[in-house]
């Protein structure tokens, strides 16, 4: 054709294999006959494991070689665990694993399974990203005991997936950080029991007043923390006086004593090109204004100062 070439036709394969090499987040695919046929980049810089060394292995071998205690208790908790609570699968768990320099690390992966057009399985696969970063983040106060740090993971992972979201999108994204503020006192003169009771009602009261975009979990033993796409930091604030109000008509009683509770909450709006570490520490410092105002009050923190919507 007048010695002029075309431009080269690429097949969907190698578009697919280009597309899955480009994410964040690792991932291993597994064909019907249980073998590894994808492993891309991301998954062999968090493992340290080439595609090579991967491609053609047993998945079900290959990640009880990669999870430290062996695969089958995750796989078995985290089918329960989408079975108990759809939609926990798209969140992932903690589960720590082997770099192939030996040391271990911890990881946030899901569980995917392939289905053709028709419903039919035609394979499957995990996908994974390295949970290290969570340590380094400001969270609630967790004690020797507590039982909420895979909650705290759990939403933890939904933040981050949010927060990459909105840098890349341009989506608005709110953080409110709330906290009991009877939660320290009750303990002290109910126990622990009382207070997990009074927890556990009190996320399924600021639950039952969310968007349903927007996702409630705990933060810390006395904390949670609200995920939301109001546009703008006004609307955050007063989306945030909506849930303390509904907080202060929570009816909870123990053994016959009818307990009023009010909440502290500190809203932070992420900024253009805002790093989650310093929008959450934000929403941390505006929580902290909040208990020391003396409870029962929302705070807003704007850049490096903090106002008082109420």
């Amino acid at each position: 054709m007048n010695g002029v070439e075309g431009p080269r036709m690429v097949d969907r394969t190698e578009l697919l294999e280009s597309a899955l090499d480009s994410l964040a987040e690792g991932m291993a695919l597994a064909a019907q006959d249980g073998r590894v046929a994808l492993w891309n980049r991301a998954a062999e810089t968090i493992t340290g494991y080439a595609n090579r060394e991967m491609v053609g292995q047993r998945v079900r071998e290959m990640l009880d070689a990669l999870v430290v205690g062996g695969a089958a208790h995750w796989i078995r908790q985290t089918y329960a665990e989408t079975a108990s609570r759809p939609g926990s699968a798209r969140r992932g768990s903690l589960v720590h694993v082997r770099h192939k320099l030996g040391h271990e690390m911890p990881v946030m992966a899901r569980v995917l399974v392939l289905r053709d057009g028709l419903g039919t399985r035609i394979g499957g696969g995990v996908i994974f990203h390295s949970a290290e970063t969570v340590a380094a983040l400001p969270h609630g106060e967790i004690g020797e005991d507590s039982s909420i740090a895979q909650s705290q993971a759990e939403i933890e992972d939904r933040l981050a997936a949010m927060h990459e979201d909105s840098l890349r999108n341009d989506i608005p994204l709110g953080v409110m950080w709330v906290t009991v503020d009877q939660a320290r006192g009750l303990r002290r003169t109910h126990g622990e029991p009382a207070v997990e009771a009074m927890l556990e009602k009190m996320e399924r009261t600021l639950a039952g007043g969310l968007k349903p975009s927007e996702e409630v979990g705990r933060w810390g033993d006395d904390e949670f923390l609200v995920l939301s796409h109001e546009r703008n930091a006004a609307s955050l604030a007063a989306h945030a006086q909506v849930l303390a109000g509904m907080a202060r008509t929570t009816d909870f009683r123990w053994w016959g004593d009818r307990i009023s509770l009010t909440v502290s909450i500190g809203v932070a709006q992420a900024q253009p090109g805002e790093g989650l570490g310093e929008l959450l520490e934000r929403a941390q410092a505006a929580m902290l204004a909040s208990v020391h105002a003396g409870g029962n009050h929302i705070s807003a923190m704007q850049g490096r100062s903090a106002c008082s919507p109420s």
